[in-house]
């Protein structure tokens, strides 16, 4: 039986597991997905162990995204985002570390029919999830423009990611920058604890796609403004089963039974 799971602390929260599971069920596969969490302080002795009782993979998430990049060989889009959320010890060698986040919301506006090739994107949050979809969408072939609260950290990310400028996060800025977008991405947590937005209502408009990586709850303030501005509106459930999709393609070599993955992850939501 393989073993898969997810690292991080506290993990109680997590929908990864039935998402997975849902995913072995489906295909027959003799796994199990479980969840750990240990101490920050022994994040590489969490990874040793792993590896040595022979665990198959693991996601990574909250507090150990950054530090995992020690303890693995992590790929191109994994060094440059800055975090690893997906871990792969089903090769030879060191166990190698992956980045899924910018592919989730990549494969997540492509499900709703969103062109990114060629797009002006806006990315709001020059966080985590910030600068994978920052990165993802540079990736692909689109313009992107990062807004963020603190100016300097939004210009600091868009040094580094290609093509890329920063901004602050006032709502003259942003008018601006929405008045010939394609794509908005909501990269801040934004709108999970209250009914609040990040993105004032008057600059969305018809010509865009929206992405809230909230996803609790899963229509946020700013996807209802979005919808009655008669955007497209993509939910952040949509990110999270995308991201955990291709963590399981990586690790098993199976195409993913999305459909299954995605009516276990809602139906906790």
């Amino acid at each position: 039986m393989d073993v898969f799971g997810l690292l991080g602390n506290p993990v109680g929260h997590s929908l990864s597991p039935p998402m997975h599971e849902a995913a072995y069920d489906e295909l027959g596969l003799e796994a199990r997905y479980v969840t750990f969490e240990p101490e920050p302080s022994a994040i590489e002795d969490a990874i040793d162990g792993a590896e040595a009782l022979g665990i198959a993979g693991l996601n990574v998430t909250i507090p150990f995204k950054r530090d995992v990049l020690e303890c693995v060989e992590a790929d191109e889009l994994a060094t440059r985002i800055g975090a690893v959320n997906t871990i792969d010890f089903t090769g030879e060698g060191a166990p190698t570390g992956h980045n899924t986040d910018a592919v989730g919301a990549l494969r997540a506006l492509r499900d709703h029919g969103v062109t990114v090739d060629g797009a002006r994107a806006v990315v709001v949050g020059a966080g985590g999830a910030g600068r994978a979809v920052a990165f993802g969408l540079a990736d692909a072939g689109a313009t992107v423009e990062i807004a963020n609260r603190t100016a300097s950290t939004a210009r600091e990310l868009a040094d580094e990611v290609p093509g890329a400028t920063g901004h602050g996060l006032e709502n003259e800025t942003l008018v601006d920058l929405l008045s010939d977008a394609d794509v908005l991405v909501n990269a801040t947590s934004v709108g999970m604890e209250e009914d609040e937005t990040p993105v004032p209502a008057d600059a969305l408009h018809g010509d865009l796609a929206v992405l809230d990586a909230v996803y609790q709850p899963l229509e946020t303030r700013l996807l209802r403004d979005a919808t009655a501005a008669g955007a497209t509106t993509v939910d952040g459930a949509w990110m999270l089963l995308y991201q955990g999709v291709e963590a399981f393609e990586r690790w098993t070599g199976r195409e993913a039974p999305v459909d299954a993955m995605n009516a276990a992850l809602r139906d906790r939501l």
